[in-house]
């Protein structure tokens, strides 16, 4: 059985209200996790019962199911009351290493926090955030994980049918942006600094005898969020709806409704239905990442000049230095991803050139960099045939090429570390978009070939080569939902 604390209960009292999931008529597993299951402890079990555990059919043993308050800026625009619509925290599980991490249902039905709205999750969102989670989690980066997928036996109508399903997942925490936003609104600075001192022991215990606490967690989640960003940049990776409820404290990537990888390379590409202004396109994640923290400091900003009224230009000098600590990340990442183990001041051009020259060219994001690899021998061909006009990254490409010879070593081990950390197989749009369609019809075969391939990304598989490529011509444009 899982290990549960009830640290958050027991800590924020006031920050939640106790409620209880529907019984789903027919629960049925769908996806299992059985290696993240090990790892938090949970023995074999029969696929029944983890069913009507993991639908909330019946009480898992030890949970205390909690919906959790929060408020959020969407779309620019403040809600003082959001909260868990259509999600239950369980509680924490307590892993075998002494990690503590939230387990959560998503989809398990309304709540008081789900504004008229019937709580429930469709099968294919569900199934959604299942793959792209664990891919990015293949990938390395910070984020929430999938555990499970039941379906409930029950139909929904999300402009058309669907089967129903609850996701539970897990994560650092569900602690939020708009957590913070909410203990401002409506409880006040004493309840900022209880919410501070729980989020800085569960996430960055060094920095709980800082002098003034919150503007410490201010800098700790810049860097995570800066971090974090910089991380989807370099995968391609687009969030859909960076609002203020969707960034958490811990800086791990969660919710995953409207999101998707490129496929050709475009600074302002959005693939949400509801982002009409492009808001949340591609190149403005780290804009909007910076915004975001700003309405964080805005809801810290009283328990932080409590403190010490001179740190108020802190926390906004603080801010105003966010685009360098991004780039700092940023550039990091993409001189792994270029071949390069040394630094030099004109690093950053380079990489900037690299994607100014892509502007227009329907170069596919994740390729490309599998093309450069490919190009180290010399061999500019490779690279010319991702592009729509050949010639299009010639400059950039002999400029690269002379930076890689100042960098030493030799072509073969600098190819093999390029294609350590650039991925060969994403879940891309157009597979999953089938994987998803397949199994709402009762195929769970493609998804379960996606989901193989995204959980290692890194390893080219014989006669998978469908999986490397982009959708093929004409195909419709991908459009996601937020499953609601």
């Amino acid at each position: 059985m899982l290990h549960f604390d009830h640290s958050l209960a027991r800590d924020l009292d006031g920050f939640f209200v106790p409620w209880q999931a529907a019984r789903p008529p027919a629960p049925r597993m769908i996806a299992w996790n059985a290696p993240l299951a090990e790892a938090l402890g949970l023995g074999e079990a029969d696929p029944e019962q983890l069913a009507r555990w993991f639908s909330g059919a019946e009480d898992l043993p030890g949970s205390q199911p909690l919906a959790l308050a929060y408020a959020g800026h969407q779309f620019g625009h403040f809600n003082p009351q959001l909260g868990d619509g259509r999600a239950l925290l369980l509680g924490e599980v307590l892993m075998p290493g002494g990690a503590r991490l939230d387990l959560q249902f998503k989809g398990s039905g309304p709540t008081p926090f789900s504004r008229q709205a019937d709580g429930k999750c469709a099968l294919g969102p569900a199934l959604r955030e299942y793959l792209i989670s664990e891919a990015m989690a293949a990938l390395g980066v910070p984020t929430t994980r999938s555990l499970a997928v039941v379906a409930t036996g029950e139909g929904l109508w999300r402009e058309q049918p669907h089967p129903g399903a609850v996701l539970t997942r897990i994560a650092a925490s569900h602690l939020r942006v708009g957590t913070f936003e909410w203990a401002a609104a409506h409880k006040g600075r004493e309840a900022v600094e209880q919410l501070t001192d729980y989020a800085l022991k569960r996430h960055f215990p060094d920095r709980q005898e800082a002098h003034n606490r919150p503007l410490a967690l201010l800098d700790a989640v810049c860097e995570a969020q800066a971090a974090l960003v910089a991380q989807w940049m370099n995968l391609g990776f687009v969030h859909g709806v960076m609002n203020t409820d969707n960034v958490t404290i811990s800086g791990e990537t969660i919710d995953y409704g409207p999101c998707a990888f490129l496929d050709a390379y475009a600074d302002d590409k959005v693939f949400s239905s509801i982002d009409r202004g492009g808001r949340y396109a591609f190149g403005q994640q780290p804009l909007v990442c910076r915004w975001n923290l700003y309405r964080l400091a805005s809801a810290l900003i009283e328990a932080i000049v409590a403190v010490d009224e001179a740190d108020n230009e802190v926390a906004r000098q603080m801010l105003e230095a966010f685009p360098e600590r991004f780039e700092a990340h940023w550039l990091m990442g993409l001189r792994a991803k270029l071949g390069l183990r040394s630094s030099e001041p004109e690093d950053m051009s380079l990489g900037r050139g690299l994607f100014t020259a892509l502007d227009g060219q329907q170069a596919d994001f994740t390729r490309l960099f599998r093309a450069l690899s490919a190009s180290l021998g010399g061999d500019y061909g490779v690279v010319a045939a991702e592009l729509t006009e050949r010639e299009a990254l010639w400059p950039w490409w002999n400029a690269w090429r002379n930076r890689v010879e100042r960098d030493g070593g030799d072509p073969a081990s600098r190819a093999a570390a390029m294609d350590a950390v650039n991925p060969l197989y994403i879940p891309r749009n157009h597979l999953t978009d089938a994987a998803l369609s397949a199994a709402e019809q009762g195929d769970m075969a493609p998804f379960e070939r996606l989901l193989d391939l995204a959980s290692h990304p890194f390893t080219p598989r014989e006669g998978m080569e469908a999986y490397e490529r982009g959708a093929p011509d004409g195909s419709p444009a991908h459009v996601t939902y937020c499953g609601t």
